[in-house]
């Protein structure tokens, strides 16, 4: 299957990062490759050389609490990264800094809001009202919510905000999953794998497998696997901006 890519997959937690980054570029699937801290985006950007993978920069929001130190690089760098990711918030474990996360967020959305021209995948774990509140409806730069699984209300708003959504597997194979799936636009849907935090049958899911979401997609939408794989490509090229 020609055109696929990965809008959020760590490259940086892969046991065999170099059979990983063969299997990408063989089968040319373009990935934006998201961290967890500031550190971590530097040493891989400097690692990593290929045409297919973008490396992003981002700061969990589970490890704000445990890495304060590292904000003041999140801000230094900022500026000359356009992939920002993994970011947002989560209040499923990270509810005893709570109050820090919102305002790094808040902090990050006015700094990309100003310097534009962003791209950033958004961790919403049960903070989705939260997220896209901070975020609004006049954002400079587009937003990737990377496994929603928020209300519809929420889901409704950050439609009508602009917002992408980027679906995987296990979204696919789960109730919840398949209902946020159905109310995404046609225009608003992506495809990652989230690896190595994602499973199918039984085993880590590879980036050469991703094939299987636009299939499983298609599926559900009862559209011809040719036509859906054209949708999520041409939703693809209007995100980074290559229409």
């Amino acid at each position: 299957m020609a055109n696929l890519y990965d809008t959020h997959f760590h490259l940086d937690l892969q046991r065999s990062r170099n059979e990983v980054i063969e299997e990408i570029e063989c089968n040319k699937i373009y990935t934006i490759a998201v961290t967890n801290l500031p550190p971590l985006y530097e040493k891989l950007r400097k690692e990593v050389d290929s045409k297919y993978v973008r490396v992003a920069l981002g700061f969990h929001p589970e490890l704000i609490g445990q890495y304060q130190k590292y904000i003041p690089d999140m801000w230094r760098l900022l500026p000359e990264a356009k992939y920002i990711g993994e970011v947002g918030i989560d209040l499923k474990t990270g509810k005893e800094c709570k109050n820090q996360q919102i305002s790094f967020f808040e902090e990050l959305i006015n700094q990309c809001h100003s310097l534009g021209n962003k791209i950033l995948s958004v961790h919403s774990r049960m903070a989705a009202s939260e997220v896209v509140s901070i975020i609004g409806s006049q954002f400079n730069g587009k937003v990737i919510l990377h496994w929603y699984s928020g209300t519809k209300q929420v889901q409704m708003q950050a439609i009508g905000n602009g917002c992408y959504f980027s679906v995987n597997y296990a979204m696919l194979n789960s109730e919840s999953g398949r209902k946020i799936i159905n109310n995404i636009p046609d225009n608003k849907i992506l495809i990652e794998t989230d690896s190595p935090f994602t499973f199918m049958n039984g085993h880590l899911y590879k980036p050469s497998e991703i094939d299987k979401i636009v299939e499983e997609i298609a599926k559900m939408k009862n559209m011809k696997v040719e036509k859906m794989q054209i949708i999520l490509w041409d939703n693809f090229r209007r995100l980074v901006s290559i229409l």
